[in-house]
């Protein structure tokens, strides 16, 4: 094979075909390497064996080892048999070994001639050569710069060397010299040509700065200094040589991921783009397969806006790979999978070409050629029939990756001065036209909107001109959305709450101003909920996930969400403040895109349920994991414990402020078990309650383990047992009927379940059953007395309550017999499984199921708009509570 692929560069390259003319040896040297492909221990073993006797020597055999490589994956590339992936590791590989040797050699002669460098306790220190750009990703192209930062660890002092007459230096001073020896190995072009372009621009103060610097150096920099422009190129940063990594990566992190939302960085990349737009023009350079229109560019501008606004956030985007960007977002749900699918295929099809284009003539060049013949070339190095075929491809992915960089960076709207409400919001309108502009738009008390806002003027008149500007620009249009809503009033206060308590943080103000799908998006759910309105205005970083709506609003992937909050919480090993934010801000997002999703009608009652459940589940599994590894006394790897929900966890009923009815049990035989598991539990019921800046996670009621509030806070498995078996309350039989297995070890959660089963079915004394069944509804309905002249959705009679109660009694009287009744599948499923094994006629089950569908969707309705009790008027009930008595007397009354 080798010779073909050979042949074949030699008709696409001309740089190829002069190579071999002139070193014709080369073919057989590389012939193994074009077969099999070539490593990074053979790259190693080339430059190690022999060692390279002078410094002449070093930079000629860096310079064959180039030649070979560029060779032999330019032949494997055009033959079909290398990837993109292939040629991209093979050249970063490259750069790497190459950069690696010379480092060794040129530090081990400075070394000799002034000792070693070492820090204040005399520790040794080396240089960390940082890669950045494609380098640092892992994706170096053929004829690529390679861009370099040099960095050491610690000031200090050389130790004088091995010469009789010492001369010592400061390690600053060191490693500068040492830079320059290593950018020189690398970049001189003598006989035998360069290895790689060195481009040292990228470091702080870019050519005017320090050749090489200390990471206190470099740390003050990026706290004090560091441009928008920089974070973006510290994204792909990654130590090559050297050692202290990770505390290198601890300075840079918090430069590159912000903690909360970051906007600005749509600001700073969009101006980027139109600079890098505004200079390709200028060039005439709309054929650049990078920088041009649908280039290269673009697609990492898109993928890295995510990483750079998300990444403090999620983890799994601090990666440096572009491909490995694109499909984490995709995996997250930032990106659809359409979108990620057409940037990938581009950016294969781009890099591709931007590859042929480099091997014509080894140029760093991403220019379409304008000859024929270099078409000619180009287009057979694609396996195309001519260059037309082969723009006629590029321009289909160009034109995909334009329209999805135009969908993240849409142009902001920012010129609301012709707007009809700016005269309003200014205050320079009369009374009159104000009055009128403002019932117009939507309001029937205009003088409480220009109280409201003249509060909010005041509110702001002590910040900056820029967060006026933008509160100007902002008002108009959210005054207009907010008119539009069913009560533009209310929406209207929530909205100014708001605005004051981010108006310190004006990139909201911002995000608000120039993304108005941002702004109907939270208009709406302010309007839907003063309880979203609180959530959100507590923690406004939330207003981050209203950017994107296919992400608000895509169903989530528990078991993808999982994974992800478990590798945020593994980023964060030790530090319980964070871990419990981390989880805080899990559920706070997750919980607002079921909120968008639920007030755009795109959720049903039970799937609303469902989530916020599946959410529950997911937050209790790593809190259970990190408080036990957090432990100070454990006496096993993993837990033999477990907890279990119930009421509206164990049923899957939660709404979206519901506290968690829990019961930890656990099963081992060690005999600190009850001290220890007690101690977990604690630990657990804390992680939960406390409040943080990020808020609370669930409150907890405690009360239905054995013996209520005077009981043990866990227990055996055989204390439960016995307990239920023999002491257990009718009413806590009841409330076994919605109580299931949530997390922690699978075995007690098997044996919790087969417990219950075995309680539930257990035959029963009807007539006692139903007295004390009726005794309990009637305490509740005395503790819940209602005298305002409306219906009690919940707690009156035909409400939600006696549906519960009712299914409760059919289950505990008929289980033995039919112990599909112990099935945890909610009210409406078991309402329906009576009717169809004849334990009630399907006229009373059926409706009552309904009624009770209906009750609780009303019940959602009013809790999420902020009102206390769940009263209506009975006329607007339409039957339903009929439909639910007629449930009870047929269950406890039956004729």
């Amino acid at each position: 094979m080798s010779h073909s692929a050979l042949d074949r560069v030699a008709r696409c390259s001309r740089f190829g075909r002069r190579l071999l003319e002139a070193q014709p040896q080369l073919a057989d040297a590389v012939a193994a390497w074009i077969e099999q492909g070539v490593s990074r221990e053979a790259m190693q073993t080339f430059l190690a064996e022999p060692p390279p006797a002078d410094e002449a020597g070093l930079h000629q055999r860096l310079r064959q080892l180039r030649q070979r490589i560029w060779l032999a994956i330019t032949a494997r590339d055009l033959a079909g048999t290398a990837d993109l992936a292939e040629v991209t590791a093979a050249y970063s590989a490259l750069a790497e070994v190459c950069t690696t040797t010379a480092l060794a050699f040129h530090h081990a002669v400075l070394a000799e001639r002034h000792g070693e460098p070492r820090d204040a306790s005399g520790q040794p220190q080396q240089l960390v050569v940082v890669g950045m750009g494609k380098l640092g990703g892992g994706e170096l192209n053929v004829s690529s710069d390679i861009d370099l930062i040099y960095l050491y660890p610690e000031e200090g002092n050389t130790d004088g060397g091995t010469s009789s007459t010492p001369r010592p230096l400061t390690n600053h001073e060191f490693f500068i010299r040492l830079g320059r020896k290593l950018t020189a190995a690398l970049s001189e072009n003598t006989a035998d040509g360069y290895v790689f372009r060195v481009d040292l621009r990228l470091r702080p103060w870019g050519d005017s700065g320090p050749f090489a610097m200390g990471f206190a150096m470099l740390e003050d920099y990026l706290v004090a200094q560091g441009r928008p422009w920089e974070r973006y190129a510290w994204i792909k940063a990654r130590p090559l040589t050297g050692t202290h990594h990770d505390a290198l990566m601890e300075i840079v992190r918090p430069f590159v991921f912000r903690k909360y939302l970051d906007f600005d960085a749509f600001a700073a990349i969009r101006d980027l783009h139109v600079q890098i737009r505004r200079e390709v023009a200028r060039r005439e350079m709309a054929h650049n397969v990078k920088l041009g229109p649908g280039g290269i560019r673009e697609i990492e501008f898109t993928a890295q806006v995510f990483q750079l606004i998300r990444g403090g956030q999620i983890a799994a985007l601090r990666q440096r790979p572009t491909l490995t960007v694109l499909a984490e977002l995709a995996r997250s749900g930032l990106m659809t999978t359409d979108a990620q699918q057409e940037l990938a295929a581009a950016y294969d099809v781009l890099r591709r070409v931007e590859h042929r284009l480099q091997y014509l003539d080894d140029a760093q060049t991403q220019l379409l050629p304008d000859d024929a013949a270099s078409q000619a070339m180009l287009a057979e190095s694609m396996n195309l029939p001519d260059y037309a075929a082969l723009i006629a491809m590029l321009d289909q992915h160009r034109h995909k990756v334009t329209r999805h960089f135009e969908q993240v960076f849409a142009a902001p709207q920012t010129d609301q001065n012709s707007h009809p409400l700016t005269a309003v919001c200014c205050g320079t309108a009369d009374a009159a036209t104000t009055h009128a502009l403002l019932e117009n738009a939507g309001y029937a008390d205009p003088d409480r909107v220009l109280a409201l806002l003249d509060t909010l003027r005041q509110h702001v008149a002590r910040l900056s001109e820029s967060t006026q500007q933008r509160l100007n620009t902002l008002l108009p249009p959210a005054l207009e959305i907010i008119g539009s809503q069913p009560d533009p009033l209310a929406t209207l206060e929530r909205f100014a709450t708001l605005l004051q308590a981010i108006a310190r943080r004006s990139t909201y103000l911002a995000l608000l101003g120039e993304y108005p799908a941002a702004l109907r998006q939270l208009v709406r759910l302010l309007a839907a909920s003063p309880w979203a309105a609180q959530m959100i205005t507590r923690q406004p970083q939330l207003l981050d996930e209203l950017i994107a709506p296919q992400h608000l609003m895509q169903l989530p992937d528990w078991t993808q969400l999982s994974a992800q909050l478990h590798a945020e919480l593994d980023a964060r090993p030790g530090d319980t403040e964070a871990q419990m934010d981390a989880l805080r801000r899990f559920k706070q997002v997750q919980t607002l895109r079921l909120l968008a999703q639920d007030v755009a009608g795109r959720l049903t009652l039970e799937a609303l349920s469902d989530h916020l459940s599946y959410l529950a589940a997911t937050l209790l599994a790593e809190t259970l994991a990190r408080c036990w590894g957090g432990l100070t006394i454990r006496h096993r790897d993993s837990p033999r414990f477990a907890i279990v929900g119930y009421g509206k966890l164990g049923g899957k009923e939660l709404g979206y402020a519901s506290d968690l009815d829990l019961v930890f049990l656990y099963d081992d035989d060690d005999a600190r078990a009850q001290e220890i598991y007690a101690r977990l539990a604690q630990r657990i019921n804390t992680w939960l309650g406390t409040l943080t800046s990020a808020g609370m996670l669930y409150e907890t009621d405690l009360r239905l383990r054995p013996d209520g509030a005077s009981g043990l806070l866990v227990s055996s498995t055989a204390a439960f047992r016995d307990y239920q078996l023999h002491h257990a309350w009718t009413w806590e039989h009841q409330a076994l009927t919605r109580a299931r297995f949530v997390c922690g070890d699978a075995a007690i959660g098997a044996h919790f379940e087969a417990l219950r089963r075995e309680i539930l079915c257990a035959p029963r004394d009807t007539a006692r059953l139903r007295d004390e069944v009726l005794a309990m509804r009637e305490k509740m309905h005395a503790g819940h007395p209602n005298d305002s002249g409306l219906f009690d959705l919940k707690h009156d009679a035909g409400g939600i309550v006696d549906v519960e109660f009712s299914v409760q009694y059919l289950l505990l009287t008929h289980a033995h017999a039919f112990p599909e009744l112990s099935d945890n599948v909610g009210n409406i499923a078991l309402l329906k499984r009576v009717a169809t094994l004849g334990l009630l006629p399907e006229g009373v089950a059926l409706p009552a199921a309904d009624a009770y569908r209906e009750l609780r969707r009303l019940q959602h309705q009013i809790k999420l708009a902020g009102a206390e009790h769940a009263h209506v008027d009975a006329t607007s009930v339409d039957g339903h509570p009929a439909a639910v008595r007629a449930l009870w007397q047929a269950v406890f009354y039956p004729a």
